[in-house]
């Protein structure tokens, strides 16, 4: 069984589960070791002192910033650990939000959590079905390993899963993006209904079992070549942009190779309460529900039965 990286209570209004945090994640990147060409020497770093070139002990180091020209503030180790964030052991829900208003570029990293013992296992699944049938998120701060964090709790499949987030002021704003494409127009007519139709041919449901890191594989594959002294096989050139002149006649081929391609038939749900939010919120869309868009999962089900 994995082991818990962090163990403590989530906390909303007088309510105190025992929880521990394991890692929902792992990264398969592949790691290599450094050598001088030509030879197996592995390359090594040392901690030197530029002026001296002799090696620091790495107890005699001290971190520093630069405060104007040349001019640096030193920092003991103690002296981060005297301001650091407590110890803290809860994970204090301040407000529920609708999961639909966080913006994707706020997560950063997901962990899942777990009751701590069994006789937990009650309070635990009962806000995690609270927040599936509210579509809701805790917004809540904890300290873990020195550092406080955001995040947001949400459950998923009858599981909470706790995402780290980032604060509001380290999203940086896009205006060198914006430069880019500042006084452009989106086109209209013939080619926003080409590029849509393209999008409209090429949409599926969302299976991530489908997607796999090729990169990786092609690393371990180039590995192994090597190894047993195999040709290696080089990657094509990636495709060259399209000119502008060209963008319809690149949509309208794109469009007609895509015609063939078979879409995957979902059989619909036998009631509601199969449907997904985002499904019950299309329904609600077609149907002409007003309101529709304040309305949590229980209250878009009830709208749209009775419009139905």
């Amino acid at each position: 069984m994995a082991r818990a990286i962090w163990s403590g209570a989530i906390s909303f209004g007088l309510v105190a589960i025992p929880v521990e945090l394991y890692s929902a994640t792992s990264d398969h990147t592949v790691h290599f070791n450094q050598f001088q060409r030509g030879t197996s020497d592995r390359i090594r770093y040392k901690r030197v002192n530029e002026r001296t070139g002799k090696e620091v002990d790495y107890s005699d180091i001290v971190k520093g910033r630069e405060v104007g020209d040349g001019q640096f503030v030193l920092v003991e180790p103690d002296e981060l650990a005297d301001i650091a964030p407590g110890r803290s052991r809860t994970i204090d829900i301040d407000a529920f939000v609708d999961l639909d208003e966080i913006d994707p570029i706020f997560y950063q990293k997901t962990y899942w959590l777990a009751p701590a013992k069994k006789e937990y296992a009650r309070p635990y699944a009962l806000l995690a079905k609270a927040m599936t049938e509210s579509n809701r998120a805790g917004i809540a701060t904890f300290v873990m390993r020195g550092k406080q964090y955001l995040t947001a709790v949400r459950a998923r499949d009858g599981i909470m899963a706790l995402e780290t987030m980032y604060f509001a002021d380290e999203i940086r704003d896009p205006a060198e993006v914006k430069e880019t494409v500042k006084g452009a127009k989106a086109p209209q007519g013939k080619e926003l209904k080409m590029a849509t139709s393209l999008i409209e041919s090429l949409s599926e449901a969302w299976k991530p079992e489908n997607y796999r890191d090729t990169y990786t594989d092609k690393v371990n594959k180039l590995i192994e070549d090597k190894a047993q002294g195999n040709e290696i096989v080089v990657e094509a050139e990636p495709p060259e942009a399209t000119e502008v002149t060209d963008l319809m006649e690149a949509l309208r081929r794109s469009v007609e190779s895509t015609k063939g391609r078979t879409k995957q038939q979902k059989k619909p749900p036998s009631n509601l309460s199969d449907l997904s939010k985002a499904e019950l919120d299309e329904r609600a869309r077609d149907l002409e529900i007003k309101g529709r868009s304040k309305m949590n999962r229980a209250q878009l089900e009830k709208a749209v039965a009775k419009a139905s």
